[in-house]
């Protein structure tokens, strides 16, 4: 069983990964667009990335809190699986505090002026861009927390 969690873990934190890395690859090019390009990349591009990438990162935390209590304490792996745990978590709440009040702002201009969302991208933006790269450096914390319990557990 617990093999079976931690792959889980490890395959569910990966893919949860793939959604702020691409952030962070894009990030250069997008900082170099004007307000309305921006605005029109931001507004259509990540449509799915809430539903795919919440199921990724909700499933990745889950599973490595259900992990952290399989390993138990008295392993060798636990500082390291509680350790990547709680980045994880922590990255969820980056996205919670920084990234979801932009796109919540974002959303209720659209509803009632659209035409003033580029400008509002363009006063919003390093925050936005600035969580997602937050979020990425704790989910590959997590990440490399995680895959080093695996090594703990292994080696022992």
């Amino acid at each position: 069983m617990l093999r079976l969690w931690w792959f889980a873990t490890l395959l569910l934190a990966s893919l949860s990964l793939t959604m702020e890395s691409a952030h962070l690859l894009e990030l250069p090019q997008k900082m170099q667009y004007d307000a309305q390009l921006y605005s029109t990349v931001n507004t259509t591009l990540y449509r799915y990335f809430a539903v795919v990438g919440g199921v990724y990162q909700i499933g990745a935390i889950v599973a490595a809190l259900v992990l952290v209590f399989f390993v138990g304490s008295r392993s060798d792996a636990f500082g390291w699986t509680l350790a990547g745990a709680l980045c994880l978590v922590a990255a969820f709440g980056v996205w919670l505090a920084v990234v979801e009040p932009v796109n919540v702002q974002i959303f209720e201009r659209l509803r009632v002026s659209p035409a003033s969302v580029p400008n509002l991208w363009m006063q919003l933006r390093l925050r936005w861009e600035g969580g997602h790269v937050a979020g990425f450096v704790l989910q590959l914390a997590g990440l490399a927390s995680l895959l080093w319990s695996v090594v703990r557990q292994v080696s022992r």
